[in-house]
């Protein structure tokens, strides 16, 4: 719990510094720069020589895998019907599968469910949220990004293999078996470090209370989407393939985490709804307060 009290503080430490008239009205920017181009790809890079495949692990690999199915096609559903903007949409469609299965995920799973269930949480993690960031979210950003005014085949591809977090995965899977330097590995650890406190104080400087008109049924949805419908939707599938245990009860946990703060650094730098997108990641942790002991309450009742 100790880290989501620090995500909480560094969300607080972002909304006070807009206050000052020393911070220039860019800062949530040139955050989120650093956070892109630096502490994500170190990021990446540290965890990538984690990834271990075992059939015992298999439901924690592929959950993730089909929500990220559902909830594409939720979205897709729900802008047509609600006449969302291609900006929204796509902010909605990088955000909304990945959770923050790591930062918040691995200290809440150790902490209400044992040591004995972290593999599962690190498996769900790696196998499904670090992969999708760097290739899912990467094409996503890519084709609904602003700045491309008639996206092209070569155009999207281009953009894909340019942006930071994709090359990381491919230098990652092939340094993966090599020793490197101590200097190197404590330069990587110590700028993954910095993803978490740098973006959320970025989240917290461009959090707003308010939205507009167009932006509530996007925000309400997202919400719900992300701590409501993906772990029913896990634990749907699961229990009707009648599956059941541990790895089924982490991976509905992990389902229910708040929106990736990764995934939402990626958004806000394509320019997916940036406002939209600091409100669903600040507001989404906040609500995670009550909705992940809700969760936790109702897989151990649920036996």
């Amino acid at each position: 719990m100790e880290n989501f009290y620090l995500v909480l503080a560094y969300l607080l430490i972002g909304m006070l510094l807009r206050r000052l008239p020393a911070m220039p009205e860019n800062s949530g920017l040139v955050l989120n720069i650093y956070v892109l181009y630096v502490a994500l790809p170190a990021l990446i890079l540290k965890n990538i020589t984690l990834l271990e495949f075992s059939l015992a692990l298999l439901i924690p690999a592929v959950t993730p895998w089909l929500l990220l199915l559902i909830v594409v096609a939720v979205v897709l559903i729900l802008s047509r019907l609600l006449g969302w903007s291609r900006e929204v949409t796509g902010a909605l469609l990088v955000v909304l599968p990945l959770g923050n299965t790591s930062f918040l995920g691995f200290p809440m799973t150790e902490a209400l469910f044992g040591q004995t269930a972290m593999p599962y949480a690190v498996v769900y993690d790696q196998v499904g949220s670090f992969i999708a960031l760097a290739t899912y979210v990467t094409i996503v950003a890519a084709i609904y990004s602003p700045t491309m005014a008639k996206p092209t085949p070569k155009a999207i591809l281009l953009k894909i293999i340019a942006f930071p977090s994709f090359i990381a995965l491919v230098v990652g899977l092939l340094i993966r078996d090599i020793s490197m330097p101590p200097l190197a590995n404590a330069l990587i650890n110590n700028l993954a470090a910095t993803l978490v406190p740098v973006v959320m104080i970025a989240v917290g400087f461009q959090l707003s209370f308010r939205f507009s008109k167009s932006e509530v049924s996007p925000l309400i949805s997202a919400l719900s989407i992300k701590l409501l419908l993906m772990p029913f939707a896990a634990w749907l599938i699961w229990t009707t393939l009648g599956q059941e245990g541990l790895a089924v009860q982490i991976s509905i946990f992990q389902a229910a985490m708040p929106p990736m703060i990764s995934a939402g650094a990626i958004a806000i730098m394509a320019g997916l709804a940036p406002r939209l997108v600091s409100g669903i990641i600040g507001f989404g942790i906040l609500a995670g307060l009550v909705s992940l002991p809700i969760v936790f309450w109702l897989l151990q009742h649920a036996q």
